[in-house]
């Protein structure tokens, strides 16, 4: 079991040093906003898109998209045969008509003629993910500790929801930033969660653990402060996690 761990990661960091052209032109894409580019170091999207296997024709949920960063990465990697569906939480509401709530990102992205194979949809996270078709991939980053938090959640239910979104052998990977065990309230103060957390719930749903990239590890990260308190955006230690539904 440990070998092939350990291969996942090895075959993986062999094809960082070459994404596919497909990928290349997925993170060069124009259509990205500088703010996005210019992270581009930190968060590697093309190590992120060869971890996950995403390819052109594939259905890709973006779960909790936030910003936008994957989702238009995702969007032009699938192509025009494939699909991509942002999905979060319902979108903010505002009681002052002087000054509305933004628009969602997800929801820009899906209006973008650039991006016509988003689509965005908005539920209850109580409800888990549901899309109208199965998935190739569900991919979530830096969220998997704020779905815990949120009221009324159950977590092998939510789990459960996007097994059930992926086709047999589909793909659920997690990013998330890495706290010390035996913190159960990490996930409030830190925002963060502990690894083998993360993997005991994803496999209590029926996925079986694939391996992980190391490639956002920060060994100075010692995971006793705030994801925000004294780091600058992007340099926490991360685990990226591999779950697949079996065949």
């Amino acid at each position: 079991m440990l070998a092939a761990a350990v291969a996942v990661v090895v075959t993986a960091a062999a094809a960082y040093a070459a994404p596919a052209a497909y990928i290349a032109a997925a993170v060069a894409d124009k259509g990205r906003p500088e703010a996005d580019t210019k992270r581009d170091a930190d968060r590697k999207p093309a190590e992120m898109m060869e971890f996950a296997g995403v390819k052109p024709g594939m259905t890709v949920v973006d779960f909790l998209p936030g910003g936008g960063y994957f989702t238009r990465i995702f969007s032009k990697a699938v192509g025009a045969k494939g699909t991509v569906y942002a999905v979060s939480g319902p979108p903010r509401v505002s009681n002052d008509p002087a000054k509305p709530a933004p628009t969602p990102a997800q929801d820009v992205i899906a209006a973008d003629p650039n991006y016509a194979n988003v689509k965005s949809i908005h539920a209850p996270l109580t409800g888990g993910v549901v899309i109208p078709t199965k998935a190739d991939v569900v991919w979530t980053s830096q969220n998997y500790h704020d779905v815990k938090n949120a009221p009324g959640i159950d977590m092998l239910a939510f789990d459960k929801s996007i097994y059930d979104a992926l086709k047999p052998g589909g793909v659920f990977i997690v990013l998330d930033h890495v706290a010390n065990a035996g913190d159960p309230n990490s996930t409030k103060t830190l925002h963060r969660i502990d690894p083998a957390v993360v993997k005991q719930e994803v496999t209590a749903a029926g996925f079986k653990y694939e391996g992980e990239s190391t490639v956002l590890k920060n060994p100075a990260d010692d995971h006793t402060k705030g994801i925000r308190d004294g780091f600058s955006q992007g340099q926490t230690d991360q685990f990226i996690y591999k779950f697949r539904k079996p065949k």
